[in-house]
């Protein structure tokens, strides 16, 4: 696999800790300001699906599914051990390590400091989170920690595969171990509108793109990547809104729900670095390795939680927090990967190639 030079952030992308706290901000004054709206916004579902969220999750996500090349899948086995880790620590390890935490803090710890009847809504929101590895955002850690696109494009159509095939049945083990009713229609409905059809989508646009050339799909993403920002913030306004009175009414209870979301958070990504480092991984492919099990793929988490336990339970407030946390963590782990580069490559003895 040829190593490529990460693509120049854009503008959305340099600021998007300013945007996103704006949006969280304007979605939870909504909230509070106009309940009503949000409230109607909410109502607006068909099987279980709020269509605005819906909606606003295929613009944002089509996009970067359209940057999955599974023609590149051949090419696995070059960097095989990072792409191991990658598989290990994601599949292996970040659903089952989620739902410990959440059952260690949510059902034992700060039990006593959350409302009863929210407990298993609550723990039901972390097993979304913890059984979701991203798929869109980990292109923006991957740029911002210099790794190597090809790589990243990669593992992403490698998770995307076992997605399809396994986030259904570990949720529902997960939730059934936690003694959580399964919603099994909902959840297979989910993964069929969050998962199959937009992934079906991206890669008929990316075939028909092809046909005219690579630079047309260039062209292409470069129109779109905006509106997929764009359909980001919108859906982080409209959350927010959703979950304004619980965020301003429960500050205790968010602050509980994001202990278990960080711990996870920093223990995925020193599982993953260290890893890595140990097998000898090249910087450049361990970094987006990292980050992708490090963090969420959060729009797959909030859609399931609303179309399973309704856009006001404690799930969907669950893995709104998830959202509240991930990005400035996020950004700090990038920080830290590219600061330790000289560490890591001493430690690990990683040769040149």
């Amino acid at each position: 696999m040829s190593e490529s030079r990460p693509a120049s952030i854009g503008f959305f992308e340099r600021y998007l800790t300013v945007w996103v706290f704006l949006c969280m901000g304007l979605g939870t004054l909504l909230g509070l300001e106009v309940p009503a709206l949000a409230q109607a916004v909410g109502g607006m579902e068909l099987a279980r699906v709020n269509l605005p969220v819906g909606l606003l999750i295929w613009v944002m996500i089509i996009p970067m599914l359209m940057k999955i090349d599974f023609g590149a899948l051949g090419e696995i086995y070059e960097q095989r051990a990072g792409m191991a880790v990658t598989l290990f620590v994601n599949w292996a390890v970040k659903p089952f390590s989620m739902a410990l935490f959440g059952w260690l803090f949510v059902k034992h710890v700060f039990a006593g400091y959350l409302p009863a009847g929210q407990l298993d809504s609550y723990m039901a929101g972390l097993i979304l989170l913890g059984a979701a590895p991203c798929t869109a955002m980990v292109f923006v850690w991957s740029n911002l920690c210099r790794g190597n696109a090809n790589f990243t494009l990669t593992q992403v159509a490698v998770n995307d595969l076992v997605m399809v095939f396994a986030f259904a049945p570990i949720v529902a083990l997960l939730l059934g171990v936690s003694s959580i009713p399964v919603p099994w229609d909902t959840l297979l409905l989910s993964v069929l509108m969050y998962i199959v059809i937009p992934l079906a989508i991206a890669q008929a646009l990316r075939a028909r793109l092809l046909r005219t050339g690579p630079a047309a799909l260039e062209s292409a993403l470069a129109r779109f990547n905006p509106l997929s920002i764009l359909a980001l913030l919108a859906m982080l306004v409209l959350l927010f809104s959703f979950q304004g009175k619980a965020l301003v009414a429960q500050p205790l209870v968010i602050a509980i729900l994001a202990v278990p979301i960080l711990l996870q958070t920093l223990f995925i990504a020193a599982l993953g670095y260290g890893l890595n480092r140990r097998l000898r991984v090249r910087h450049d492919i361990a970094g987006p390795s990292t980050m992708i099990g490090a963090s969420n793929f959060f729009e797959l988490a909030v859609a399931v939680a609303i179309a399973l336990y309704g856009f006001d339970s404690g799930a969907a407030l669950a893995t709104v927090v998830g959202v509240l946390i991930e990005v400035p963590v996020m950004l700090w782990l990038v920080r830290s990967i590219n600061r330790s580069k000289g560490w890591y490559e001493r430690a690990a003895r990683v040769a040149a190639t």
